[in-house]
């Protein structure tokens, strides 16, 4: 957990640049899609012209590696591989993903033996390292996330990632196919009479003897597919204007109303402070969810900074436990 979180606070640090935008993907048939030239314009408003869709793709960030997966095309390399696999059980890499680094500090070198034919990155990564990595292959640059436009970004990096791979297809019906897991979650919370239902949720970690408590706004992905299910954010305070999150301690809990307190913790990275840590902490157990027994661990490996499926995964978390 402290990885990510480092890594997501490092993150959340660098300027964003404008959203991506797509052109006209290649044609909808499978055989003329494999053949075509590809031409999309990425989250930093520059244009990438492929001669045919990507098929050797090394992806910097777990939520394109995700996608990548889910949309049939196995990427040749990804940062950090150990920490995806306890992370991300949404789309599973194979044993022959080569690890290109951490996320945030790829080795360039690393990335280069592959000889991909596209690099996919965020707007998160270096400037000067997207550059070095330019000389060598070509780079798709997608937004990590836009806490005004949480979902609609969600959506459209997996677009982006679908037309760069000739898969635009498959990508919009995984995007349709969201938006029914959401519709599905919400009317299984109507009718169990749970609409309207607070909830928070977070993460948490621990660094020397002091917690840190990351809170999701509704500027999150993770916030804002709960406001979608019906359910009302406890969390009011702003987060950061990318991951829209906020930080927090166990005193900064204190003013959080009665309701359902969902978190996701992980036992192969950070362990669970929740639920170890706090367990016995008289602050802790005076929270009104905690006394009320509205406090759930999401399962393990539900990547929060997702693409569908690891968000798909959320709703039937959220739903469980706001039902049971």
């Amino acid at each position: 957990m402290r990885r990510t979180a480092i890594a997501l606070v490092a993150a959340a640090l660098l300027g964003l640049t404008a959203c991506g935008t797509s052109e006209p993907a290649a044609s909808n048939d499978a055989s003329d899609a494999a053949a075509q030239p590809v031409s999309l314009t990425d989250a930093r408003n520059k244009k990438l012209d492929l001669k045919a869709p990507a098929t050797k793709v090394v992806a910097l960030e777990w939520g394109a590696a995700e996608n990548l997966v889910t949309l049939g095309v196995m990427p040749v390399g990804v940062a950090d591989t150990k920490g995806y696999t306890n992370w991300v059980t949404a789309a599973k890499l194979d044993p022959s993903v080569k690890d290109v680094g951490t996320r945030g500090e790829a080795s360039v070198d690393a990335i280069v033996a592959l000889n991909p034919d596209l690099v996919i990155t965020t707007t998160d990564e270096a400037a000067n390292t997207i550059t070095q990595i330019e000389k060598a292959a070509p780079v798709l640059v997608i937004r990590g996330a836009d806490a005004k436009n949480a979902i609609p970004q969600m959506k459209t990096n997996l677009d982006l990632i679908g037309q760069a791979v000739g898969k635009a297809d498959q990508a919009k019906q995984l995007n349709a196919d969201f938006d029914k897991a959401v519709a599905d979650g919400k009317q299984k919370i109507a009718d169990a009479g749970k609409a309207g239902t607070g909830f928070t949720m977070a993460d948490g970690w621990k660094q020397g003897s002091t917690i840190s408590i990351r809170m999701y706004t509704t500027g999150s992905l993770l916030g804002a597919v709960a406001t979608e299910l019906g359910l009302k954010n406890g969390w009011t305070g702003a987060g950061d204007k990318d991951y829209g999150l906020a930080q927090t301690d166990l005193e900064g809990l204190t003013k959080l109303p009665d309701g359902n307190f969902l978190y996701i913790a992980n036992k192969n990275d950070g362990g669970d402070v929740f639920g170890g840590d706090l367990a016995g902490n008289a602050i802790w157990k005076n929270l009104p969810f905690v006394k009320t027994d509205k406090v759930h661990r999401l399962p393990d490996g539900i990547w929060m900074f997702g693409g569908p499926k690891s968000t798909e995964q959320f709703i039937d978390a959220a739903v469980q436990a706001v039902t049971s």
